[in-house]
């Protein structure tokens, strides 16, 4: 049962990893792409990102989340112990900066595209979008960052 553990932890540490530097690049190269202002460079980054978002972080949350499960039920670790909790409430958190996030990262893609496609410059719309990916992008990644520091440190009293 021991290799059953640590096979979770593995894939838990792995999984986490994967999530926070997938959200961290896509971030990057989205937001190098639109300081650029080209509407066809950011079309093709924009397309890029979602695919990345779905291959990568979307398969991610539901391991990190699943084999999280798992490893607090293996280790009798009841779901309301302080820094869980805390860990769990920033997990919803981050997921309901991320989901929109998503779609937003979309439209960015059609608005930029569209205007690619007609020689047009970006719509006023697509600087809209933007400006609510990246508000909505600080509170995810800090809330990632706390994340990972709950699981290191395992705080007692929160």
């Amino acid at each position: 049962m021991m290799e059953t553990y640590l096979l979770v932890k593995w894939i838990h540490v792995l999984s986490s990893t994967l999530l926070f530097g997938t959200g961290l690049g896509i971030a990057f190269f989205m937001w190098m792409a639109h300081l650029r202002g080209d509407a066809a460079h950011i079309a093709a980054t924009a397309r890029t990102v979602v695919i990345a978002d779905a291959c990568f972080t979307a398969p991610a949350v539901v391991v990190q989340f699943l084999s999280g499960l798992w490893l607090a039920r293996f280790l009798g670790m009841p779901l309301d112990y302080s820094w869980l909790r805390v860990a769990l409430w920033l997990f919803v958190l981050v997921g309901c900066c991320w989901l929109p996030v998503l779609w937003l990262q979309v439209r960015a893609r059609d608005l930029a595209r569209a205007a690619a496609a007609q020689g047009m410059p970006l719509p006023r719309q697509y600087r809209v979008v933007m400006g609510w990916w990246f508000a909505l992008g600080w509170p995810a990644f800090i809330g990632v960052m706390a994340i990972f520091w709950l699981m290191v440190a395992k705080p007692d009293g929160l």
